[in-house]
């Protein structure tokens, strides 16, 4: 069995008989946890060790541990830094930061790792602008060039922790005011201005290697009419060919307001899917998902398959506890919490993707 082109959430801390039937269905390709799901280390492993064990090539197991304000697992998961920490410590010292942003990726994604987590969606590759306040300290700079450096290395850091990194919110978010949660962001800008701008990022992260990204919830009319996540200008033309990137695509959630425009469920995830999207993410929303199961199609595909498989995490360590006593560890975490002394943990369940 392929993995299908639907990532969908659970409702709490073990695995109900109707989620594990539903994680069987072909359409099923993933499973994306929240805080909810969380209570502690050991349950989480069994959780995540329970819905692998469910088929083969196993479900990806992902979420949302980016840090600052999104973090779903907290202690004694390490108090990740919002990523403009990493930035802020650029404008200073520009060598100590693209070694911290590698640090606090690796940290990220060893932690992960340990309680079988396959991929948390970051980096965030938007840009950090007084305009939008959903993204704002999830973006590492305002400077394309110093998202891309840092971005870079917060990539490689996962990489070697054993952890694919997932790129959001192509083509850029940042730079709009409207938050896509709530409504659907207009960017009035041309192809060219972006391409000096938010684009810049994306297509050094393509040419860096970076395996997935995930597209935006926002129309950019001056390119397409469509949100950039239901766009086969913005995948097809521009990141596939023009680009150059053969990883996967990832839609952001569909229960989002700024997807509301693709129609019902169903619409919209054939909507993402025939615009060049691998996986749609369907979240908050059990009572759609069956209809999403009937309305998809299941069947393997192979260049989804080739896209897919090498987001699946590579072995870490055998426990958590056992990763967070090692010395090397411990300070490791001790440097780059040290970044941001008292982040502002988000605990919310349906908002910053």
């Amino acid at each position: 069995m392929s993995l299908g082109p639907l990532m969908i959430d659970l409702a709490g801390t073990v695995l109900g008989v109707d989620e594990r039937e539903r994680l069987l269905h072909p359409v099923v390709g993933g499973v994306v946890l929240f805080a909810r799901n969380y209570e502690d280390p050991a349950q989480l492993r069994a959780l995540v060790d329970e819905v692998h064990r469910l088929r083969s090539p196993e479900l990806l197991v992902a979420v949302d541990q980016e840090g600052g304000r999104v973090q779903r697992f907290h202690a004694p998961f390490t108090p990740l830094p919002a990523a403009a920490r990493y930035g802020e410590r650029y404008d200073r010292k520009r060598g100590e930061a693209a070694e911290l942003a590698a640090l606090g990726g690796r940290l990220m994604a060893g932690e992960l790792r340990a309680v079988g987590v396959d991929l948390s969606f970051a980096p965030v590759l938007d840009l950090r602008s007084a305009a939008s306040a959903v993204i704002g300290e999830r973006a590492f700079h305002a400077d394309p060039q110093v998202v891309a450096v840092l971005a870079r290395a917060w990539m490689d850091g996962a990489r070697a922790a054993g952890m694919a990194s997932v790129g959001k919110h192509f083509p850029g978010h940042g730079s709009v005011a409207a938050d896509s949660h709530h409504q659907l962001p207009l960017d009035p800008r041309d192809l060219g201005t972006l391409e000096l701008a938010d684009l810049l990022p994306f297509e050094r992260l393509v040419h860096f290697g970076i395996p997935a990204l995930m597209a935006a919830h926002v129309v950019y009319p001056e390119v397409d009419s469509y949100p950039a996540g239901y766009s086969s200008v913005w995948i097809g033309d521009v990141l596939r060919r023009r680009i150059g990137f053969q990883g996967a695509v990832f839609s952001d959630d569909l229960a989002m307001f700024g997807a509301a425009s693709g129609g019902d469920y169903v619409e919209r995830a054939r909507l993402a899917l025939a615009a060049g999207c691998d996986m749609v993410l369907l979240c908050n929303r059990p009572e759609a998902v069956g209809a999403m199961l009937e309305g998809l199609e299941g069947d393997p595909d192979a260049v989804r398959s080739a896209r897919l498989a090498p987001l699946h995490g590579r072995r870490g360590a055998s426990s958590l506890e056992t990763l967070l006593a090692r010395p090397e560890h411990r300070r490791l975490a001790r440097r780059v919490a040290a970044l941001e002394t008292s982040p502002e943990l988000e605990l919310d369940d349906g908002r910053n993707r």
